[in-house]
């Protein structure tokens, strides 16, 4: 963003200095020029008559010697010849050869033509500069008169222009530039804050602000703006950890009790019932695994690392187990399916909590008598964990859907839920690299997917 505001103010600087200096330039060479054919006009004019005097007495002698004496001070050649276009004054440079320019110069004279405005002087002109004029006596040409002047003045005078200018031009150039690089660096410098300011707050800094003196008034109101929202999503997210922070606690003393009263029941009972005893006490070993990891994102945006490897095949089966009294009662049938093992390298809770959401949602919207598959398999660096229902299954847009928070199809009825099963099952499987996917099955019903992507072996 700075490179091109910098190019938007600085292109157009550039150029409206580069022309305004080409602008002077140009006008000061002509300047130049029109001096420097000035004075050959007047120099012209000054030779015209005394060579109409000359040429009249016949005599060469006495402009002979006022050419030779312009030449030695001033170094213009002054050449004046007869009717006939031969040399009849011309100093000590009467036995030069004329160039083709200048013969054809003369030839126009002596026709009575009188003379041009030579072409352009500038730095790089290399040829002298020379002007022919007809002599007039009682209005019949009687001879012509050339000047030839060097143009190492003139050009060297225009050069001196350029280069000032040049040296302007830079050195304007180079101030607009720092005042460019001043003034994106007071325009962006808030932005470059608010920049950073999001990205603390992307990485959990939620104190994190921006200074609000700063900049351009628009960008002052933007830091206020952003300040102010900080500060709600700050105040949304303690009140967040705090009510999670509470309901973990409250539930950690009536889980507590109930397992008390669970080992206090369970020496009264028969062998036969020590599987059912045991199960109780794994379910409530987990509901307090769900409670700590709970409690840690509370506390810190983020629960203990309890990454390990987990036989994904086992704990399906294992979850599968304990839903089937549920599904019973709805007259659900669970059947586990896939592969006998599947290694992974993940969290065991997260995993357990999200295959129970999923499993509940299915569990809950299949009809009586249908069949629930749950199974795992690998393939290749990804693992799955499948839940494949025969519901009403949904449509295509339905299922882009059914993981968006309280989102609960229009067929649901009256179905309890609150439509957040899938939801926080796709966010829990987040925290850990995974993903949710849910898609219409063939023959009808939904299949939802766990997926995990990991380097475990197979």
């Amino acid at each position: 963003m700075r490179r091109r505001l910098i190019v938007v103010f600085l292109v157009p600087l550039i150029a409206i200095l580069l022309s305004l200096g080409g602008a002077a330039g140009w006008s000061a060479a002509r300047s130049v020029q029109q001096a420097f054919y000035t004075q050959q006009l007047g120099d012209l004019g000054y030779f015209v008559t005394s060579a109409r005097q000359a040429l009249r007495s016949g005599s060469p002698a006495v402009i002979d010697a006022e050419v030779m004496r312009f030449q030695d001070v001033y170094g213009i050649e002054v050449t004046v010849f007869d009717l006939a276009g031969s040399v009849w004054a011309a100093g000590d440079h009467g036995s030069a050869v004329l160039a083709e320019e200048d013969a054809e110069r003369v030839r126009l004279a002596l026709s009575g033509r009188r003379a041009e405005q030579p072409a352009g002087v500038f730095p790089w002109t290399l040829a002298d500069a020379a002007l022919a004029e007809p002599v007039f006596d009682d209005g019949d040409v009687i001879g012509a008169v050339l000047v030839s002047a060097d143009v190492e003045a003139p050009r060297t005078a225009i050069l001196q222009q350029i280069l000032l200018l040049s040296a302007i031009a830079v050195v304007l150039i180079a101030l607009g530039v720092l005042l460019v690089f001043r003034l994106a660096r007071w325009v962006l410098s808030p932005v470059r804050r608010l920049d950073e300011a999001m990205v603390a707050i992307e990485r959990g800094e939620m104190d994190a602000r921006v200074a609000e003196d700063a900049g351009p008034p628009e960008l002052r109101r933007m830091a206020r703006v952003f300040n102010g929202m900080a500060d709600e999503i700050e105040r949304v997210m303690t009140r967040q950890q705090e009510f999670a922070l509470n309901a973990s606690h409250e539930l950690r003393n009536p889980l507590n009790a109930l397992l008390l009263r669970v080992e206090h029941l369970a020496t009264g009972l028969g062998q036969e019932w020590r599987d059912d005893v045991e199960e109780t006490r794994e379910e409530g070993r987990r509901m307090t695994r769900i409670l700590e990891t709970l409690l840690g994102l509370a506390r810190g945006g983020r629960g203990d690392s309890t990454i390990s490897a987990v036989d994904l095949a086992t704990l399906a089966a294992r979850r599968l187990d304990a839903w089937r009294d549920v599904a019973a009662q709805r007259g659900v049938a669970l059947r586990s399916t896939g592969e006998s093992s599947v290694m992974s390298v993940t969290d065991r809770t997260i995993v357990e909590s999200a295959l129970d959401a999923v499993i509940d949602n299915a569990v809950k919207f299949s009809p009586e008598g249908a069949r629930i598959d749950v199974g795992a398999r690998r393939a290749g660096e990804v693992c799955r964990i499948t839940v494949r229902d025969h519901g009403p299954g949904l449509t295509e847009e339905q299922a882009a859907a059914a993981t968006d928070r309280f989102w609960r199809s229009a067929d649901s009825g009256d179905v309890p839920g609150s439509g957040l099963g899938l939801a926080i099952a796709t966010d829990l499987l987040a925290t850990v690299g995974g993903e949710l996917t849910v898609a219409s099955a063939e023959g009808g019903g939904l299949a939802v997917e766990l997926l995990f992507r990991d380097g475990t072996p197979r």
